[in-house]
């Protein structure tokens, strides 16, 4: 008998031994309190990093957080561009509930000098763990506002929203930054001034001629106004492309602006920089740094160490640079002994950009196997992104994870990591990462998750769990352009609603299980469950919009017009000039 009763109390003991290790691992990162370290990359696309299966692009670094921590293969993002998104980063909740969204065509903040922002009611992650004795700084791209009502009042800037430290680009860059050859909004302007200036400059001599020919005998006045008025308009015209240099293109550390206008070639270094002494300064930490690359964003600004070294052109050239950047960090953490301490995260913003390129050159990303790239609502391209966590000892390495997942559950998962409760007085879209992370549980908590454009809903996904299987529904898309190409190339990004986009009826349905590239439309006689899987899914929508309540759109046109009186300045405006950072050279 006891050559029976053998195998199976060793089976016993084993088995009770794996129950308390797991048990020992979920008890060891409960009651940890890791440092955290969060990566977000500007416009990179999923299909740009090796780990997500690039072969062209070298990223050994990012390529080895995967490979030591959990990758998630189904990570959304809340929008497909960078102000909404990064605002429901931060909050946990799609930026329709804080109304960072707009409902004509201002998809991101346009201005420096906007009195649009995350609004002072909402919570970050940062502010909850800043209340948990966290040191916590932000290194990079902020573009979720500035000032309110003064130039100085800094009502939505980082250090308002739960962040000790700030360094870096309050805005975003962009090729106007440069005076590149793309333009996000110097040539508009330019053609706008210019043409206003033909028609008051015409009206002016039109006047001068009818009072010099006696064919009106009205006063000077009207020509003098008028002239006048043209002058302005051409010197306007003259110095917008300086103008936009300097009131969006500049660093702050902290409430002080340190470099105004951005010598580009040296930020790289000095973002680094400024990463090394906080990681340092806070190495007893707890501490949460959020590092925003300005990578890999046009203009592309890329070191002569980079520039030429790779396969793909510039825009490769940045990103192989980015990774090195990540490399840099890593080394850092190592060097002060907080690698084992700490939770790293690395993903993008949203998408890469398709619509980026000039005569035979693409300054954008690439989205791989997914339809549609940066600034499309609910196409994959856009809003399918890297996810990447890291954190030795505790996430099991080498994990890959194919349930849906969010950008906005980074926000519960490091408020309860940190010791933190997520707030009850709101709704909060964010579920935690953790349990699935560790292999606690097998599916994502999310069953539905919404894709908006600006206030207008794109699409919805429902991952029926019973059946394995990601639905997806498009209300609306863009009509790309030209007929039969894949973006909507001769503008900088898709348009969310209007003429030039499509309104399904009925909604057009995918099976992201089976066709992640979104080729094949599924219609009533290819697919047996149409009508149960629209029904539902409508359920779901309606459920959500109930819980939605009106609230200031902060990215509407008239928060997000250029005020003189909001522009953040180092000198007496428009003298916007300064220069502190000759002590990093």
């Amino acid at each position: 008998m006891l050559h029976l009763e053998l195998p199976w109390s060793w089976l016993a003991v084993t088995f009770s031994m794996l129950l308390c290790l797991k048990s020992s691992m979920s008890s060891d990162v409960s009651g940890s309190r890791p440092n955290i370290l969060l990566l977000m990359a500007d416009d990179l696309g999923i299909g740009d990093i090796g780990c997500y299966g690039n072969n062209t692009v070298r990223t050994p670094n990012i390529d080895r957080l995967a490979e030591g921590g959990v990758k998630l293969t189904h990570h959304i993002t809340a929008a497909s561009v960078c102000t909404p998104s990064r605002a429901a980063f931060l909050t946990g909740r799609y930026p329709i509930r804080s109304g960072m969204v707009s409902s004509n065509g201002y998809r991101v903040l346009q201005w420096a000098g906007a009195s649009g922002g995350l609004p002072t009611n909402e919570t970050t992650f940062a502010k909850i763990l800043k209340d948990q004795d966290y040191a916590t700084g932000l290194i990079g791209k902020w573009h979720l506002g500035l000032n309110c009502e003064s130039s100085d009042d800094h009502c939505h800037h980082p250090l308002h929203h739960g962040f000790d430290h700030f360094y870096g680009m309050p805005f975003s860059p962009m090729a106007d930054c440069a005076h590149w050859e793309l333009s996000e909004k110097r040539v508009s302007l330019e053609r706008k001034l210019s043409l206003c200036f033909q028609m008051v400059a015409f009206a002016a001599l039109t006047l001068v001629a009818g009072r010099l020919s006696g064919l009106t005998w009205s006063s000077w006045m009207p020509v003098i106004l008028s002239t006048i008025a043209a002058t302005v308009l051409l010197t306007a015209w003259y110095f917008v492309g300086a103008l936009i240099v300097h009131a969006d293109c500049f660093l702050m550390k902290n409430h002080t602006i340190t470099e105004q206008p951005m010598r580009l070639q040296r930020t790289t270094s000095l973002i680094l920089e400024e990463v090394s002494s906080f990681l340092k300064r806070n190495k007893h930490g707890p501490f949460l740094l959020f590092v925003s690359f300005l990578h890999v964003h046009v203009p592309l600004t890329t070191t002569e160490n980079f520039l030429g070294k790779s396969h793909h052109g510039l825009y490769g050239d940045n990103v192989e640079e980015m990774d090195w950047m990540v490399g840099q960090i890593l080394d850092t953490l190592n060097k002060e002994g907080l690698t084992d301490s700490t939770l790293i995260y690395f993903t993008s913003d949203h998408g890469g950009s398709l619509e980026s390129q000039f005569r035979n050159n693409q300054y954008g990303g690439w989205n791989g196997i997914y339809k549609g790239g940066k600034g499309m609502g609910g196409w994959e391209g856009g809003i399918r992104v890297p996810g990447i966590f890291w954190w030795p000892r505790m996430l099991p390495a080498g994990r890959v994870i194919d349930e849906p997942t969010s950008l906005m559950d980074v926000f519960p998962t490091v408020v309860q990591l940190g010791g933190g409760q997520v707030p009850r007085d709101r709704v909060i879209d964010g579920r935690d990462l953790l349990p699935l992370l560790l292999g606690n549980v097998r599916h994502s908590d999310h069953e539905f998750l919404l894709h908006y454009c600006e206030r207008f809903l794109h699409a919805a996904r429902w991952h029926q769990r019973d059946r394995g299987t990601v639905w997806k529904v498009h209300y609306m898309t863009p009509v790309f352009q030209p007929e039969g190409a894949s973006a909507c190339y001769g503008t900088a990004v898709c348009p969310c609603s209007g003429e030039n986009v499509v309104q399904h009826d009925p909604p057009l349905l995918f099976d992201l299980s089976r066709d992640p590239s979104e080729s094949h439309v599924l219609t009533p006689a290819t697919e047996p469950s149409f009508y149960q899987v629209m029904e539902r899914v409508q359920q779901a929508v309606e459920q959500h919009q109930k819980t939605l309540h009106p609230v200031p759109l902060q990215l509407d046109m008239l928060e997000n017009l250029w005020r003189p009186w909001l522009q953040p300045c180092c000198g007496p405006f428009p003298l916007c000039w300064c220069d502190t950072e000759d002590s990093h050279q």
